[in-house]
């Protein structure tokens, strides 16, 4: 018995007879494709507020998801007791759900095989650091802080650390484990001045030993950005409204790719005809010189993975190359029901849901352009460094995304942080009005998140600094 499985079995006496067994079961009439997918997870927190220890806590998530698909119909059943009967009883609904008259199938699940990556060796579990030692680190990044600058009267700060065991065994006979690790700082102050109010936002994480973040150098310098931020916010003014040019920055402004037009290019809008990109494969759908990627395959990433959750293997995934666009992101089912590759982008936020196809790290690739040149190209315009957040219509790729870092440009130059802009625009559109890309292609520091139909799951963005001309930018200045 493999190391991988000798895990489950300890804790639920899991070995490869009950794999055999349930996947016969939910075989017993013909299915295109079945797989199990076991979990244990476990995931502590601590919240800092006010200088005290508001909340912490640890919660474990355990069980295991039977899936049955004939055709377009899935059948999915799910049980937190990993047992024998509970598992008959899943593979029995699942097959249920989705059953259709054929011939009976057995299937011999084989010896658990080791992922193709190793993307995130990790020397100790992030739940197995002591509390005490999280706990410490809040506290020092609360003092300095408020030791940066006095208008700082609020600090909130929380660490999450999560480790997540899978176990797939599919109807091709595939068993696949992984040992997935996950951590994210999260640091949010308040600056005053006078009446005003400002919050600044700064967060990092990957999957990495907790050592990583808690290191002096990693948490200093994004806490002295949370802090810039929130006081320069305390100085910026009011946001000019209009259809400007537009110059992004590198790094988490990626999350307009992701949002506007990554959503897009997932395997079911497109089979579903309900993506702007639909049936469009080889056609222009960018500027030249636009090329985006999906990669699950880089190093401790936060959206990074050795599997999927349907045990493919990540691999770096081509979208769109010098404006045309390549292909879509698959998960097994909408690969084989277009008659396309799985590219390992079959994810689910946990053994309770079932897989879709949904991005990993998502980015445009860098040009040739200074970045410095970029902004003294543009007469009058915008210059959007971060984002809060913003929402997106997958079929029409409209959208509208608010920026918490941004600055006017005037004659060239950046003028005054502005406050109260909001990008609007429509995803493919906006593709199309690229002008100029960067040299300094830049990921995210490790926060990001991604919903899709009541699930979330840990994804990673990036993009180099980007002008689009003509963008309607909503504003608050009278």
């Amino acid at each position: 018995m493999s190391d991988d499985l000798a895990f489950f079995h300890d804790r639920f006496g899991l070995d490869e007879r009950m794999l055999t067994t349930a996947l016969d079961t939910t075989l017993e009439r013909k299915v295109d494709h079945a797989d199990l997918f076991f979990e244990y997870t476990t995931q502590d927190s601590v919240v800092l507020e006010e200088s005290i220890v508001k909340s912490g806590d640890r919660h474990l998530e355990q069980g295991v998801g039977v899936r049955a698909q004939t055709g377009q119909r899935q059948g999915y059943a799910h049980s937190d007791d990993v047992t024998v009967e509970s598992l008959q009883l899943a593979a029995t609904t699942a097959r249920t759900i989705s059953e259709s008259n054929g011939d009976v199938r057995n299937v011999a699940v084989a010896p658990a095989a080791r992922p193709r990556h190793d993307l995130y060796p990790v020397a100790t579990a992030p739940t197995d650091v002591p509390v005490e030692r999280k706990i410490e680190l809040l506290g020092a990044i609360d003092t300095h802080a408020r030791g940066l600058d006095p208008r700082v009267k609020q600090v909130m700060a929380s660490l999450i650390s999560q480790h997540r065991h899978v176990l797939i065994a599919a109807s091709d006979g595939s068993l696949v484990a992984d040992i997935q690790p996950l951590v994210r700082l999260n640091v949010q102050v308040v600056a005053e001045s006078g009446e005003s109010r400002e919050i600044g936002y700064q967060g990092m994480g990957g999957r990495c030993d907790l050592d990583e973040v808690m290191a002096a150098g990693a948490w200093h310098p994004l806490v002295a950005e949370a802090v810039r931020i929130a006081t320069l916010n305390l100085e910026a003014v009011p946001c000019p409204a209009g259809c400007m040019d537009v110059v992004l920055g590198p790094g988490w402004p990626g999350v307009l790719l992701h949002e506007a037009i990554g959503h897009g290019l997932e395997g079911d809008f497109n089979r579903k005809k309900t993506s702007a990109f639909t049936d469009r494969i080889g056609q222009r759908v960018a500027a030249e010189g636009v090329t985006v990627v999906d990669d699950g395959t880089l190093p401790g990433r936060r959206g990074s993975l050795n599997v999927d959750d349907e045990g493919t293997s990540t691999q770096r995934t081509l979208l769109i190359e010098d404006g045309i666009l390549r292909g879509y992101l698959q998960d097994r089912l909408n690969a084989r029901l277009m008659g396309m590759t799985a590219t390992g982008n079959g994810r689910r936020e946990s053994y309770a849901h079932l897989p879709m196809p949904r991005m990993t790290n998502t980015f445009m690739l860098a040009g040739q352009d200074d970045p410095e040149e970029i902004v003294r190209s543009v007469d009058r315009g915008l210059y959007a460094v971060s984002f809060d957040g913003g929402q997106v219509d997958i079929t029409s790729g409209k959208f509208v995304f608010s920026a918490n870092e941004a600055y006017r440009i005037e004659n060239g130059r950046i003028g005054a942080p502005v406050k109260g802009a909001t990008l609007i625009g429509n995803g493919p559109d906006v593709l199309t009005r690229v002008k100029r890309i960067g040299n300094d292609l830049a990921l995210d520091r490790g926060v990001g998140s991604c919903g899709k139909d009541g699930q979330s799951v840990p994804v990673g963005v990036g993009l180099p600094t980007l002008r689009i001309d003509e963008l309607t930018v909503g504003g608050t200045e009278r």
